[in-house]
């Protein structure tokens, strides 16, 4: 009984195989959309991958023929979230964007949307790589925030805008902090007064005034004589932007800082208040 039932399942399994294949030959669309209909949807009830690729190769040839007819918008959003579930998320960004331009009346149009957003959000890179698709998911997802501020999807949306921009703001910070770290100390203190003016609420704020405070500092103790005074009287000023800000603090930085101007003291002559 177990050898006829494993038997059968092949079997199934070989007429099913076959006329796939017999479909994908047709000439007609009729065949073509059904069954990459119940594929697609047999790919919703098992979860399978391999349902919704045999319904994209069926989508692929069908598409052209139904633009302009009732059944296209199903076939383009169901194409656009096949490629989306499968994770092939570059094509279905892009689906789902020209889904939402062919058919704005759509019931499906605000998922439309967010898939699209999502989609890039996806394909975010590391922060150290270049930061296209972040920028254009950032931006479609807060173009689906001001155009469903009730939307179901805007708690989802609101946080990956979050996260994105966490790693926006990460990008720049190690840009400056690579500068500091390199000895280029002009570069650090103009890429970290830039940090700070564009992200003022970042949890990089107080290294980035540290960093900006350093780079001012050891620029000054290593230039020649006569620029010696000027630059630290700069730096001085960069110290007693951080004090205005984490002058309460405890820990490492404030030990620094407050260490880096003593010594700006006893060179200067100045009295600081530490």
């Amino acid at each position: 009984m177990k050898r006829l039932l494993i038997l059968l399942i092949i079997g199934v399994g070989l007429t099913s195989c076959g006329e796939y294949q017999k479909v994908l030959k047709e000439k007609e669309i009729s065949p073509k959309y059904e069954m990459a209909k119940q594929l697609y949807e047999e790919g919703i009830e098992t979860g399978k991958n391999k349902y919704f690729r045999k319904a994209i190769r069926l989508f692929d040839q069908i598409l052209p023929q139904y633009k302009g007819k009732p059944a296209g918008e199903t076939v383009s959003y169901m194409n656009a979230n096949a490629h989306y579930l499968v994770g092939d998320y570059f094509l279905s960004g892009y689906l789902f964007e020209r889904f939402t331009k062919s058919y704005p009346n759509s019931e499906k149009v605000e998922e439309a949307f967010y898939k699209s957003a999502k989609s890039y959000y996806e394909v975010s890179p590391v922060y150290s790589k270049d930061q296209e698709d972040t920028y254009k998911a950032l931006n479609k997802l807060q173009f689906y925030i001001n155009a469903y501020p009730d939307g179901e999807y805007f708690i989802a949306a609101n946080e990956m805008i979050q996260e994105l921009s966490r790693k926006i703001e990460k990008k720049f910070y190690e840009i400056a902090k690579q500068y500091h770290h390199t000895e280029r100390y002009k570069a650090a203190i103009q890429s970290f007064d830039n940090f700070i003016l564009k992200f003022p609420g970042s949890t990089f704020r107080e290294q980035a005034f540290f960093y900006k405070f350093e780079s001012a500092y050891i620029l000054a103790i290593n230039s020649v004589s006569y620029l010696v005074p000027e630059r630290l009287a700069e730096a001085l000023l960069y110290y007693q932007d951080f004090i205005k800000y984490y002058g309460d603090t405890e820990g490492e930085l404030l030990i620094k800082v407050k260490s880096y101007a003593q010594d700006i003291e006893q060179r200067t002559n100045t009295q600081i208040e530490l």
